[in-house]
Protein backbone atom coordinates (compact mmCIF):
# COMPACT_ATOMS: atom_id res chain seq x y z
CA UNK A 1 0.00 0.00 0.00
CA UNK A 2 1.39 3.40 -1.00
CA UNK A 3 0.94 6.00 1.70
CA UNK A 4 0.72 9.64 0.70
CA UNK A 5 1.55 12.26 3.28
CA UNK A 6 -0.90 15.12 3.58
CA UNK A 7 0.32 18.54 4.58
CA UNK A 8 -1.07 19.95 7.81
CA UNK A 9 -1.20 23.15 9.78
CA UNK A 10 -2.24 25.42 6.89
CA UNK A 11 -4.19 28.64 7.26
CA UNK A 12 -7.76 28.41 6.07
CA UNK A 13 -10.57 30.86 5.32
CA UNK A 14 -12.87 31.76 8.17
CA UNK A 15 -16.36 30.34 7.81
CA UNK A 16 -17.73 33.89 7.63
CA UNK A 17 -15.66 34.49 4.48
CA UNK A 18 -17.13 31.58 2.58
CA UNK A 19 -19.98 32.42 0.20
CA UNK A 20 -22.99 30.20 0.91
CA UNK A 21 -23.68 27.89 -2.03
CA UNK A 22 -27.13 26.57 -1.30
CA UNK A 23 -29.30 29.20 -2.98
CA UNK A 24 -27.30 30.07 -6.07
CA UNK A 25 -26.43 26.44 -6.74
CA UNK A 26 -30.07 25.48 -6.66
CA UNK A 27 -31.02 28.32 -8.99
CA UNK A 28 -28.28 27.39 -11.46
CA UNK A 29 -29.48 23.81 -11.58
CA UNK A 30 -33.08 24.93 -12.08
CA UNK A 31 -32.05 27.13 -15.01
CA UNK A 32 -30.18 24.22 -16.58
CA UNK A 33 -33.16 21.95 -16.13
CA UNK A 34 -35.55 24.50 -17.63
CA UNK A 35 -33.28 24.82 -20.65
CA UNK A 36 -33.54 21.06 -21.09
CA UNK A 37 -37.29 21.07 -20.66
CA UNK A 38 -37.30 18.94 -17.51
CA UNK A 39 -37.81 21.59 -14.85
CA UNK A 40 -41.18 20.26 -13.78
CA UNK A 41 -39.78 16.87 -12.84
CA UNK A 42 -36.97 18.35 -10.77
CA UNK A 43 -38.74 21.36 -9.24
CA UNK A 44 -39.81 19.53 -6.10
CA UNK A 45 -36.29 18.25 -5.47
CA UNK A 46 -34.77 21.71 -6.02
CA UNK A 47 -37.32 23.37 -3.74
CA UNK A 48 -36.66 20.77 -1.07
CA UNK A 49 -32.92 21.39 -1.15
CA UNK A 50 -33.48 25.15 -0.99
CA UNK A 51 -35.81 24.86 2.00
CA UNK A 52 -33.41 22.51 3.74
CA UNK A 53 -30.49 24.89 3.28
CA UNK A 54 -32.52 27.79 4.64
CA UNK A 55 -33.56 25.92 7.80
CA UNK A 56 -30.85 27.51 9.94
CA UNK A 57 -28.62 30.56 9.70
CA UNK A 58 -25.20 31.14 11.29
CA UNK A 59 -26.55 33.51 13.91
CA UNK A 60 -23.93 33.68 16.62
CA UNK A 61 -26.75 32.63 18.95
CA UNK A 62 -24.69 29.86 20.49
CA UNK A 63 -21.97 30.48 23.04
CA UNK A 64 -18.50 31.08 21.62
CA UNK A 65 -16.05 28.22 22.11
CA UNK A 66 -12.65 29.46 20.96
CA UNK A 67 -9.91 27.02 20.17
CA UNK A 68 -6.34 27.52 19.00
CA UNK A 69 -5.11 26.07 15.72
CA UNK A 70 -4.17 22.42 16.13
CA UNK A 71 -0.63 21.17 15.62
CA UNK A 72 -1.75 17.53 15.32
CA UNK A 73 -0.63 16.12 11.97
CA UNK A 74 -3.60 15.91 9.59
CA UNK A 75 -5.90 18.00 11.78
CA UNK A 76 -6.11 20.92 9.36
CA UNK A 77 -6.99 21.11 5.68
CA UNK A 78 -7.08 23.72 2.93
CA UNK A 79 -10.34 22.32 1.58
CA UNK A 80 -13.27 24.70 1.46
CA UNK A 81 -15.33 24.57 4.64
CA UNK A 82 -18.92 23.45 4.18
CA UNK A 83 -21.47 26.17 4.85
CA UNK A 84 -22.81 26.18 8.41
CA UNK A 85 -26.45 26.12 7.27
CA UNK A 86 -25.88 22.85 5.43
CA UNK A 87 -23.99 21.20 8.27
CA UNK A 88 -26.74 22.05 10.76
CA UNK A 89 -29.72 21.14 8.55
CA UNK A 90 -28.57 17.85 6.97
CA UNK A 91 -27.90 15.37 9.76
CA UNK A 92 -28.05 11.76 10.86
CA UNK A 93 -29.29 11.66 14.45
CA UNK A 94 -31.92 8.94 14.62
CA UNK A 95 -32.99 9.84 18.15
CA UNK A 96 -34.70 12.82 16.50
CA UNK A 97 -35.90 11.19 13.29
CA UNK A 98 -34.63 9.27 10.30
CA UNK A 99 -34.98 12.00 7.67
CA UNK A 100 -31.92 14.23 7.21
CA UNK A 101 -33.98 17.33 8.09
CA UNK A 102 -35.56 15.82 11.22
CA UNK A 103 -32.78 16.55 13.73
CA UNK A 104 -32.73 20.24 12.82
CA UNK A 105 -36.49 20.39 13.35
CA UNK A 106 -36.77 18.23 16.47
CA UNK A 107 -33.55 18.46 18.49
CA UNK A 108 -34.57 21.68 20.25
CA UNK A 109 -36.10 19.39 22.89
CA UNK A 110 -32.67 18.07 23.94
CA UNK A 111 -31.67 19.32 27.40
CA UNK A 112 -27.89 19.76 27.62
CA UNK A 113 -27.55 21.35 31.08
CA UNK A 114 -26.68 19.88 33.47
CA UNK A 115 -24.63 17.20 31.70
CA UNK A 116 -22.14 14.59 32.82
CA UNK A 117 -20.14 11.75 31.29
CA UNK A 118 -19.36 8.63 33.35
CA UNK A 119 -15.94 7.06 32.70
CA UNK A 120 -15.95 3.48 33.97
CA UNK A 121 -14.95 -0.12 33.42
CA UNK A 122 -11.37 -1.37 33.37
CA UNK A 123 -9.75 1.81 34.68
CA UNK A 124 -7.89 2.80 37.83
CA UNK A 125 -9.64 6.17 38.04
CA UNK A 126 -13.37 5.79 37.35
CA UNK A 127 -15.11 9.12 37.54
CA UNK A 128 -18.21 10.97 36.49
CA UNK A 129 -17.13 14.16 34.77
CA UNK A 130 -19.36 17.21 34.58
CA UNK A 131 -19.34 18.99 31.27
CA UNK A 132 -17.62 21.93 32.95
CA UNK A 133 -14.83 19.66 34.21
CA UNK A 134 -14.37 18.13 30.76
CA UNK A 135 -14.07 21.58 29.21
CA UNK A 136 -11.29 22.43 31.67
CA UNK A 137 -9.37 19.18 31.23
CA UNK A 138 -7.28 20.24 28.24
CA UNK A 139 -6.85 23.28 25.96
CA UNK A 140 -9.27 23.13 23.08
CA UNK A 141 -8.18 23.26 19.46
CA UNK A 142 -9.86 23.95 16.17
CA UNK A 143 -9.50 21.08 13.75
CA UNK A 144 -10.82 21.11 10.22
CA UNK A 145 -11.84 17.55 9.45
CA UNK A 146 -13.64 15.90 6.58
CA UNK A 147 -16.71 13.93 7.62
CA UNK A 148 -17.66 11.08 5.26
CA UNK A 149 -20.98 9.30 5.64
CA UNK A 150 -21.81 5.83 4.48
CA UNK A 151 -24.63 7.13 2.26
CA UNK A 152 -22.04 8.73 -0.01
CA UNK A 153 -21.98 12.37 1.12
CA UNK A 154 -19.25 14.34 2.83
CA UNK A 155 -18.61 17.68 4.55
CA UNK A 156 -15.63 19.71 5.76
CA UNK A 157 -16.20 21.04 9.28
CA UNK A 158 -14.13 23.12 11.73
CA UNK A 159 -14.55 21.21 14.99
CA UNK A 160 -13.49 22.42 18.44
CA UNK A 161 -12.24 20.03 21.10
CA UNK A 162 -9.19 18.03 22.12
CA UNK A 163 -7.80 14.54 21.65
CA UNK A 164 -9.76 11.83 23.44
CA UNK A 165 -6.42 10.51 24.67
CA UNK A 166 -6.30 13.37 27.21
CA UNK A 167 -9.34 11.94 28.99
CA UNK A 168 -8.14 8.35 28.60
CA UNK A 169 -4.85 9.18 30.29
CA UNK A 170 -6.74 10.61 33.27
CA UNK A 171 -8.78 7.40 33.54
CA UNK A 172 -5.62 5.22 33.64
CA UNK A 173 -6.88 2.13 31.78
CA UNK A 174 -5.81 -1.27 33.05
CA UNK A 175 -3.63 -3.46 30.86
CA UNK A 176 -6.66 -5.69 30.27
CA UNK A 177 -8.61 -2.83 28.63
CA UNK A 178 -8.56 -3.46 24.88
CA UNK A 179 -11.57 -1.46 23.73
CA UNK A 180 -13.44 1.75 24.51
CA UNK A 181 -17.24 1.76 24.36
CA UNK A 182 -19.24 4.97 23.90
CA UNK A 183 -22.83 5.16 25.14
CA UNK A 184 -25.08 8.05 24.14
CA UNK A 185 -28.13 9.60 25.74
CA UNK A 186 -31.41 7.74 25.18
CA UNK A 187 -34.12 9.84 26.80
CA UNK A 188 -37.58 9.30 25.31
CA UNK A 189 -38.80 12.48 27.04
CA UNK A 190 -36.45 14.70 25.04
CA UNK A 191 -35.61 12.44 22.08
CA UNK A 192 -38.89 11.63 20.33
CA UNK A 193 -37.60 8.70 18.24
CA UNK A 194 -35.91 6.78 21.07
CA UNK A 195 -37.92 3.59 21.29
CA UNK A 196 -38.36 3.30 17.53
CA UNK A 197 -37.40 -0.11 16.18
CA UNK A 198 -34.87 1.17 13.66
CA UNK A 199 -32.02 0.67 16.18
CA UNK A 200 -31.40 -0.73 19.63
CA UNK A 201 -31.21 2.02 22.26
CA UNK A 202 -29.11 3.53 23.67
CA UNK A 203 -26.87 4.13 20.67
CA UNK A 204 -23.52 2.44 21.29
CA UNK A 205 -20.24 2.77 19.42
CA UNK A 206 -16.71 1.58 20.09
CA UNK A 207 -13.03 1.72 19.22
CA UNK A 208 -10.00 -0.41 19.74
CA UNK A 209 -7.74 1.14 22.38
CA UNK A 210 -5.02 2.20 19.94
CA UNK A 211 -7.64 3.89 17.75
CA UNK A 212 -9.06 5.74 20.75
CA UNK A 213 -5.57 6.91 21.72
CA UNK A 214 -4.76 8.22 18.24
CA UNK A 215 -4.30 12.02 18.28
CA UNK A 216 -6.88 12.48 15.50
CA UNK A 217 -9.67 10.98 17.64
CA UNK A 218 -11.40 14.12 18.86
CA UNK A 219 -13.61 14.71 21.87
CA UNK A 220 -15.61 17.60 20.43
CA UNK A 221 -17.57 20.31 22.21
CA UNK A 222 -18.12 22.74 19.37
CA UNK A 223 -17.82 23.65 15.72
CA UNK A 224 -17.47 26.87 13.75
CA UNK A 225 -16.17 28.53 16.91
CA UNK A 226 -19.39 27.91 18.84
CA UNK A 227 -20.76 25.18 21.09
CA UNK A 228 -22.32 22.25 19.27
CA UNK A 229 -25.89 22.73 18.06
CA UNK A 230 -28.22 20.09 19.46
CA UNK A 231 -28.69 18.37 16.11
CA UNK A 232 -24.93 17.97 15.73
CA UNK A 233 -24.44 16.07 18.98
CA UNK A 234 -24.46 18.62 21.81
CA UNK A 235 -22.97 19.02 24.25
CA UNK A 236 -20.11 16.54 23.66
CA UNK A 237 -19.46 13.98 20.94
CA UNK A 238 -16.76 11.99 19.22
CA UNK A 239 -15.29 12.95 15.84
CA UNK A 240 -13.31 10.21 14.06
CA UNK A 241 -12.32 11.65 10.69
CA UNK A 242 -10.99 8.46 9.08
CA UNK A 243 -14.16 6.48 9.79
CA UNK A 244 -17.71 6.76 8.48
CA UNK A 245 -19.72 9.34 10.34
CA UNK A 246 -21.93 6.94 12.31
CA UNK A 247 -18.85 5.92 14.33
CA UNK A 248 -18.68 9.43 15.82
CA UNK A 249 -21.18 8.98 18.65
CA UNK A 250 -23.18 12.07 19.64
CA UNK A 251 -24.42 13.34 23.03
CA UNK A 252 -22.14 11.09 25.07
CA UNK A 253 -23.12 10.05 28.59
CA UNK A 254 -20.79 7.10 29.23
CA UNK A 255 -17.32 5.95 28.19
CA UNK A 256 -16.58 2.38 29.26
CA UNK A 257 -13.29 0.48 29.01
CA UNK A 258 -13.61 -3.23 28.31
CA UNK A 259 -11.65 -6.31 27.28
CA UNK A 260 -14.27 -7.32 24.71
CA UNK A 261 -15.19 -5.75 21.38
CA UNK A 262 -18.34 -3.68 21.97
CA UNK A 263 -21.55 -4.60 20.18
CA UNK A 264 -22.24 -1.38 18.31
CA UNK A 265 -25.65 -0.06 17.26
CA UNK A 266 -25.39 -0.39 13.50
CA UNK A 267 -23.44 -3.63 13.68
CA UNK A 268 -26.24 -5.13 15.77
CA UNK A 269 -28.82 -3.81 13.30
CA UNK A 270 -27.08 -5.13 10.16
CA UNK A 271 -23.75 -6.86 10.73
CA UNK A 272 -23.21 -7.61 7.03
CA UNK A 273 -23.47 -3.92 6.16
CA UNK A 274 -21.80 -2.16 9.10
CA UNK A 275 -18.60 -3.64 10.47
CA UNK A 276 -17.00 -2.75 13.77
CA UNK A 277 -14.14 -0.78 12.21
CA UNK A 278 -16.11 1.11 9.54
CA UNK A 279 -13.01 2.76 8.11
CA UNK A 280 -13.58 4.82 4.96
CA UNK A 281 -12.35 2.49 2.23
CA UNK A 282 -13.29 2.96 -1.44
CA UNK A 283 -12.40 -0.69 -2.13
CA UNK A 284 -15.03 -2.04 0.27
CA UNK A 285 -18.54 -1.43 -0.98
CA UNK A 286 -21.65 -1.33 1.13
CA UNK A 287 -23.70 -4.37 0.01
CA UNK A 288 -26.27 -2.07 -1.59
CA UNK A 289 -24.08 0.65 -3.12
CA UNK A 290 -20.54 1.56 -4.09
CA UNK A 291 -18.30 3.53 -1.75
CA UNK A 292 -15.84 4.48 -4.51
CA UNK A 293 -17.16 8.02 -4.90
CA UNK A 294 -18.84 10.66 -2.78
CA UNK A 295 -20.72 13.93 -3.12
CA UNK A 296 -19.70 16.94 -1.08
CA UNK A 297 -22.69 18.66 0.50
CA UNK A 298 -23.08 22.05 -1.19
CA UNK A 299 -21.84 20.62 -4.48
CA UNK A 300 -24.80 18.34 -4.99
CA UNK A 301 -26.35 19.80 -8.12
CA UNK A 302 -27.73 17.40 -10.67
CA UNK A 303 -24.70 17.88 -12.92
CA UNK A 304 -22.03 18.07 -10.23
CA UNK A 305 -19.21 15.56 -10.61
CA UNK A 306 -18.77 13.12 -7.76
CA UNK A 307 -15.42 12.99 -5.95
CA UNK A 308 -13.27 9.88 -5.62
CA UNK A 309 -13.40 8.53 -2.09
CA UNK A 310 -10.00 8.70 -0.41
CA UNK A 311 -8.59 5.79 1.58
CA UNK A 312 -9.22 6.43 5.29
CA UNK A 313 -11.04 9.58 4.13
CA UNK A 314 -7.70 11.18 3.23
CA UNK A 315 -6.00 10.39 6.57
CA UNK A 316 -4.04 7.40 5.29
CA UNK A 317 -0.66 8.84 6.22
CA UNK A 318 -1.78 9.31 9.81
CA UNK A 319 -3.73 6.12 10.57
CA UNK A 320 -2.77 3.35 8.13
CA UNK A 321 -0.26 1.93 10.59
CA UNK A 322 -3.10 1.08 12.96
CA UNK A 323 -4.24 -1.59 10.53
CA UNK A 324 -0.95 -3.05 9.31
CA UNK A 325 -1.38 -6.74 8.48
CA UNK A 326 -5.18 -6.66 8.74
CA UNK A 327 -7.47 -7.82 5.95
CA UNK A 328 -9.50 -4.64 5.54
CA UNK A 329 -12.19 -6.44 3.54
CA UNK A 330 -12.72 -8.91 6.35
CA UNK A 331 -12.35 -6.34 9.13
CA UNK A 332 -14.43 -3.68 7.44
Amino acid sequence: MIIKTNASGFDHPASSEITPQAIYQGRRELIKLMAKGVAGAALASWAGRKALAQTLEKPGKLAALPGGKSAVAGAMTLEKITDYKLVTSYNNFYEFGTDKADPGKNAHTLVTKPWSVAVEGLVRQPKTWTLEDLLKLSPQEERIYRLRCVEGWSMVIPWVGYSLSELIKKAEPLGSAKYVEFVTLADPRTMPYVGSRVLEWPYVEGLRMDEAMHPLALLAFGMYGEVLPNQNGAPVRMVLPWKYGFKSAKSLVKIRFTDKEPRTAWNKAAASEYGFYSNVNPAVDHPRWSQATERRIGEDGLFAKRRKTLMFNGYEAQVAQLYTGMDLKKFF
